[in-house]
C-alpha cells in the first residue's frame, strides 16, 4: 500500500513537471521509467506534433528542412501519428517525403493507420 501511494505521488509530480512516466502500478518505486517528452524534439517536429499549422509555416519558412528527423522520426511522421492533417498538407507542399521510414521501420501513413489518424488518411489516400 506503502508503495502504491507513493507511486501514485510520483506519477503525479511528474505529470506536474511535462514527464512522462511509464509503470506498472503493481511493482515497487523503483521500476518507474522517466522519459522527457518534449525536451529533445526538435522544433519543426514539435509544432507538427501540436498541430501549430502557423508555426509550421514560419519554420519551414526560415529554413527548417521538413524531413530532419528528431527522436527517429520526421515532422510527417508526428503529424501523421496525432492527427494533424492541416500539418501534413503543409508538409507536403514542401516537399516532405512520406516514404521516408522512422528508427523503428515504420512511415508516416504506418503510423496514421496505427493511430487511426482517420483525417491524415484521408489526406494521404487522396494524393497517393
Amino acid at each position: 500500500m506503502k508503495n502504491t501511494i507513493l507511486t501514485m505521488v510520483s506519477l503525479g509530480i511528474l505529470t506536474f513537471s511535462g514527464a512522462y512516466a511509464n509503470t506498472n502500478l503493481e511493482g515497487d518505486i523503483d521500476n518507474i521509467v522517466v522519459t522527457r517528452v518534449n525536451d529533445n524534439i526538435n522544433s519543426l517536429c514539435k509544432a507538427a506534433m501540436q498541430g501549430d499549422v502557423e508555426k509550421v509555416r514560419s519554420l519551414i519558412a526560415t529554413g527548417e528542412s521538413v524531413n530532419e528527423a528528431s527522436l527517429g522520426m520526421t515532422p510527417a511522421m508526428y503529424a501523421a501519428r496525432y492527427n494533424k492533417a492541416e500539418v501534413l498538407k503543409v508538409l507536403m507542399l514542401n516537399r516532405a517525403n512520406l516514404n521516408l521510414k522512422s528508427d523503428q521501420g515504420y512511415t508516416a501513413k504506418d503510423y496514421a493507420e496505427m493511430s487511426k489518424a482517420t483525417e491524415v488518411l484521408e489526406v494521404l489516400n487522396s494524393n497517393s
